[in-house]
């Protein structure tokens, strides 16, 4: 083993990192890295959020050996770490109690958030209505179209979703509209970023509260290990898929310095690394900054941010988490990239094959790993993050699939047993939100 020590006092993680944000927002920031390091040890603090992950979340959540998968890819025994069985369905629940208890001792009655899968926006709508605080989730509109579960979650949890119509209407640009309602409503508002990007503390403190999926990992592997044959007490390769990168963070930086084990993120690669379409920064992007940080961002010769694109919603951003950037640098982490094609395989392979409904995010990991396992010989372990379900994105993969698929009865001109009057509902709905 090694130590590992980062980021530094000033949120950098080598050249990477930072904090480059208005004048205006400098209070508020200055304001968060007080209280987060106020209460990122106290011991009160820590016995709530681990309450709440233990009888709130339903963690820790399970290991699954996927024995069937492993025989037939005739390799490396494959394990997942089934985040998708959280409550809301996601890593993203992980980190936004942690962040929506500082909002509570901070005294912000006000949470914000950007999502781009839906994940993150369910999973703040959902401790928000837990919390009693009101919730305001910025979202594109493209994804609000292709995540369109996601979005319904929010609004019955009792969200405001506002849809973004600028740029390519997706994660980045939701991500600067939830930045511009921050600086306009800084007294009163939190903004709860999702991933392990944003200005310095957040890609910390993102990390620092998803990191108990991979502690959860030190403790449960060795037995799983050991009961599939396997020679070593920790898998050999841990993966993720990366976008932003916090599920990913949240399982490598547990395993940063345990130096025999491989870390590899999954980028989205979309149509091919080499098509212009896809959303892999770390392979083909180069050092910026983009939304508060330095990092890897795909960007023009002149530092204007490009389009991005890949099937899964919550991929298809133009940067990653700057500490992915430093640790890829470095040689701790390896990225490679999975094409939508791959993805999309991997989905309905692991659906038949497992009996597992994945959301496409995880899909690109799953599907590295499948390549990956081939190569590798079968006393050794791959250990991949499932980060979410997939239920979000069965009408996505239906289109793509060719598949029947009918959102609700009414679409098949179906109606449904109840009469009861849309006004009445409503009332009802808002006298629920008042009392709490």
């Amino acid at each position: 083993m090694y130590e590992y020590h980062q980021p530094d006092p000033t949120g950098h993680f080598g050249k990477y990192g930072g904090s480059f944000v208005s004048e205006t927002l400098t209070h508020a920031i200055n304001e968060l890295k007080d209280a987060y390091a106020n209460y990122q040890h106290d011991p009160e603090f820590l016995r709530e959020f681990e309450y709440e992950l233990a009888h709130f979340v339903g963690r820790p959540s399970p290991v699954y050996h996927a024995a069937r998968t492993s025989r037939e890819m005739g390799g490396a025994q494959i394990f997942l770490k089934r985040e998708d069985l959280n409550h809301t369905g996601a890593h993203k629940i992980n980190n936004v109690i942690g962040q929506a208890m500082l909002a509570k001792r901070m005294g912000k009655p006000r949470i914000i958030a950007e999502t781009g899968a839906g994940q993150h926006g369910v999973a703040t709508a959902t401790i928000c209505a837990r919390y009693g605080l009101e919730c305001v989730v910025y979202m594109g509109s493209e994804d609000v179209k292709r995540q369109s579960p996601n979005v319904y979650r929010m609004k019955l949890l009792g969200a405001t979703v506002v849809p973004v119509e600028s740029g390519s209407k997706t994660l980045k640009d939701a991500l600067n509209e939830a930045m511009r309602d921050w600086v306009a409503n800084v007294d009163d508002t939190f903004y709860i970023i999702g991933t392990v990007a944003g200005p310095h503390p957040y890609p910390m403190m993102v990390r620092d509260f998803q990191s108990v999926i991979g502690n959860e990992c030190l403790v449960q592997m060795p037995e799983m290990l050991a009961a599939a044959g396997c020679k070593t007490e920790q898998p050999d390769v841990v993966l993720a898929c990366v976008g932003g990168g916090s599920n990913a963070m949240g399982i490598f930086y547990p395993y940063i310095e345990h130096e025999k084990t491989r870390l590899i993120g999954v980028e989205a690669a979309g149509e091919g690394l080499d098509s212009g379409k896809h959303s892999a920064s770390i392979q083909r992007g180069s050092p910026g900054v983009l939304h508060g940080n330095r990092t890897y961002v795909l960007q023009d010769d002149n530092g204007q941010v490009t389009e991005t694109h890949s099937v899964s919603a919550g991929l298809d951003y133009p940067g990653v988490g700057p500490e992915h950037a430093f640790l890829a640098d470095i040689g701790r982490a390896e990225y490679v990239g999975i094409t939508d094609a791959e993805a999309l395989e991997a989905f309905h392979y692991l659906c038949r094959t497992e009996g597992i409904i994945p959301a496409l995010e995880s899909s690109h990991a799953v599907a590295y790993g499948m390549k990956l396992a081939k190569t590798m010989r079968t006393d050794q372990s791959i250990l991949i993050n499932l980060s979410g379900r997939g239920d979000k994105d069965i009408g996505t993969v239906a289109d793509l699939s060719h598949g029947e698929f009918f959102c609700r009865p009414s679409c098949t001109g179906q109606s449904v047993k109840g009469n009861i009057p849309v006004a009445l509902v409503q009332s009802t709905f808002t006298a629920i939100k008042v009392v709490a």
